[in-house]
């Protein structure tokens, strides 16, 4: 049987002295003083410490760029939106120009188109003339004679087809005694004006 000495060390043969081979340590030396370790900690803390601050003022740095770039930017839309109200009061003071001219347009045509509508209702209204038409704002009110009482009833049914006009009410009617060849009605209509 075959022996291997792993220790390194040889087995004494017969009687001799053996000598001893040691095994090569490493001394890690002493833990140090403890004054030495407080400034070991402290310098580890301070390194900490300024890679944190490096990384905390790196941040501010770019902050304060951002709000650079926000502060320029807001100063330029503040200009756009005072450019932009500007032209809003001069597109409403154009809208109501336009709007004011619209509306004397159409007072300039009222007239006009309750003239010609009332017109065609009488030409198509048999035996009825008209002695005056007198426009009063939302009411219009109509004078005139009939050969016939029907002839008036028709003139009232004839002004509710055009829908110009909401309610038609007679005022009066009677019979005019000047006319001695035939019978005549004098009649005053009132005509309150639908809403457009």
């Amino acid at each position: 049987m075959i022996r291997i000495n792993l220790l390194g060390s040889p087995k004494p043969k017969g009687g001799k002295k053996s000598v001893a081979v040691s095994m090569p340590t490493m001394d890690m030396g002493s833990p140090g003083s403890p004054l030495l370790q407080v400034v070991a900690v402290l310098a580890i803390v301070g390194a900490i410490n300024g890679v944190y601050w490096y990384r905390l003022d790196h941040e501010r740095t770019a902050i304060e760029s951002q709000m650079r770039l926000a502060e320029q930017k807001n100063r330029e839309l503040a200009d756009i939106k005072v450019r932009y109200l500007e032209r809003q009061r001069q597109a409403d003071a154009y809208k109501r120009r336009v709007d004011v001219i619209d509306q004397l347009r159409s007072n300039q045509t009222g007239p006009v188109n309750l003239l010609a509508m009332i017109g065609e209702t009488v030409n198509n209204t048999e035996a009825i003339w008209l002695n005056s038409l007198q426009d009063q704002g939302n009411n219009v009110a109509i004078d005139g004679m009939a050969l016939s009482s029907d002839a008036v009833a028709n003139l009232i049914s004839n002004l509710q087809k055009t829908g110009y006009f909401r309610n038609i009410e007679i005022k009066e009617t009677s019979q005019d005694e000047t006319v001695k060849d035939m019978q005549a009605f004098q009649f005053t209509l009132t005509c309150e004006k639908a809403k457009s």
